[in-house]
Formats: structure tokens, sequence, C-alpha cells
């Protein structure tokens, strides 16, 4: 009797002890501020950063953005470039997240290590794709991310390996005539949770061009296969005010945004800059000289 009181004593404590775990795992679980908005409903963007300079990375992630897209795909940064410019704003309110160059196991482990939350995976044609993509994102036994080392636990705390699986955002880039056609069975995968149009390969894959009703068609399929699978939409951020049901986007990048700010500058300063002469910047004003 004794020894049967002290098993189910010990049974008991053992079962509140897992208890209080599962609740402090739980507390606080969703680190990932992007996932939180996106679950809430909310739109998120986020600045594309492609230069390897840690103070211009820094400047965009302070800047408002709620996620910087590191840009891997068409630029010639590495991932030692990448992990100094996260670790230097370890801080910054926005979310790192990285455009990989393709979907392959070493990829998204080394993306994954450097304190990415987020993988963006381009030119996605086939389901497989993204299935092997959640497969090398997520520890067992969702997928089968290994443990390495990283200064993944330095950026995300000593529960990463626990909490990290519901805090990855797993993006599938649709651009081609293939993807579209297979975005029903993309946007089912397991585990993904968005689908991103991606509108200027879009139309150069297709020839089309935006508001041409082919391009449209591509567009709305897209959507309507994502939405029927629950997934959230991604697209440019010029599309955040022109189409309904999109919540991810993607700002220009940081040598557009350098460009567009100093032409407002030289405007700001000089209204007639970039004026024919004899026109006018505001109604009722005299004419450039």
């Amino acid at each position: 009797m004794k020894s049967t009181g002290l098993a189910h004593a010990l049974a008991l404590t053992l079962s509140l002890f897992n208890a209080l775990s599962l609740a402090a795992a739980q507390d606080g679980k969703i680190y990932n501020t992007v996932k939180s908005k996106l679950i809430a409903d909310q739109q998120v963007v986020g600045g594309t950063v492609e230069t390897a300079d840690p103070d211009i990375y820094c400047a965009m992630a302070n800047a408002g953005f709620d996620f910087i897209w590191i840009e891997m795909q068409h630029s010639t940064l590495s991932f030692g470039e990448a992990a100094k410019m996260i670790w230097a704003c370890r801080d910054a309110p926005a979310i790192p997240f990285i455009r990989v160059p393709d979907a392959d196991e070493g990829t998204i482990q080394k993306a994954a290590d450097i304190g990415a939350l987020g993988i963006i995976v381009p030119m996605v044609d086939s389901a497989e794709k993204m299935m092997n993509a959640v497969r090398y994102a997520k520890y067992p036994p969702l997928g089968r991310r290994s443990q390495g080392g990283g200064q993944y636990g330095r950026l995300w705390g000593r529960g990463y390996r626990q909490t990290w699986n519901d805090n990855v955002v797993i993006i599938a880039m649709i651009e081609t005539l293939e993807g579209t056609a297979n975005a029903a069975s993309i946007a089912t995968v397991e585990g993904v949770d968005g689908v991103f149009v991606a509108s200027g390969d879009l139309g150069s894959f297709s020839g089309k061009r935006q508001g041409e009703p082919e391009y449209e068609l591509l567009v709305s399929q897209i959507k309507e296969q994502a939405e029927n699978a629950g997934k959230f939409l991604g697209g440019p951020s010029a599309w955040m005010s022109k189409r309904d049901g999109y919540q991810f986007f993607q700002a220009p990048s940081t040598s557009s945004l350098i460009r567009m700010g100093a032409r407002l500058t030289l405007e700001e300063a000089d209204p007639c800059r970039f004026l024919p002469s004899g026109e006018t910047p505001v109604d009722g004003e005299n004419p450039c000289p």
C-alpha cells in the first residue's frame, strides 16, 4: 500500500511538473512579432536590405518596418555578413527574415542558425519544394533541422529549441506559370504560412503587365488558392492600399529608398529642380525660371 501510494504521489508530482513546464514554455511562446501580427489579421511590411553594411541594416531595422527582408537570392551577401548585421541590431524592433537563394538543407539551416525568424523561398513551382523547405526549417518531429552552433540562442532565448517551430514564418514565392498552376498544392503544404505573389517576375514569365486580363487572372488564381488553404497573402508594398486581402508586403530596397529620399530632399530644397522651365509646382505661384 505504501509503495502504491508513493508511486501515485510521484506520478502526481511528475504530472504537475510537466504541466508547469508546459505552461512556462507556452508563456510568451510567440516572440516573432511578425507572426503574432499576422495571426491578429494585421498587415506587416518589410524593408529590403541587399548590402552588407551593418549601419544601413540598423537604420532600416529601426525605421519602423515590421521586418527586414534580407536579400540573399539577388545579392552577393554571405551568411557571415548577414549574421553580423542581425547581431549588430539584435534589439531593433524589425524581425530578420531571409530570402534564401534556394530551399536546400544547408542554406535553410544557415539562415535559421544566424537568427532569421522568417524563411522566404523563391521560385516555387511545386509543392515538393515547399515540403522540403518545411522539413529543413523545422525541428523534429515536424522536420529534420539539426541542432548546432549559431547565434540564434543568444538572440531568441534559452527556450529557442522548444519554441522555434511555432515562431518561424515560412513563405512560398510564386513567380512562374508553373507555380501558378500548382498554387493549390503549394498553398496546402503543412507548415507553409504564406504565399507571396511575385508581381514583377509573374509579369516577366507571363509576358503580361499588371492590369491586363491575363495577368490579373494569374494573380487571382494564386490569391484564391492561398485563401482556400487559409494562408496569408504577400505582395509588393505598392499593393497595400490597392488590393484587398494582402497582409505581408515587401518594401523597396535600400538603394531605392536612398534614391527616393535624395530626390525628396532636393525637391524640398528647390521645388523647381525637376520641373521643366515655365512650369509651376503649385497653382498660382510664379513658374519655374
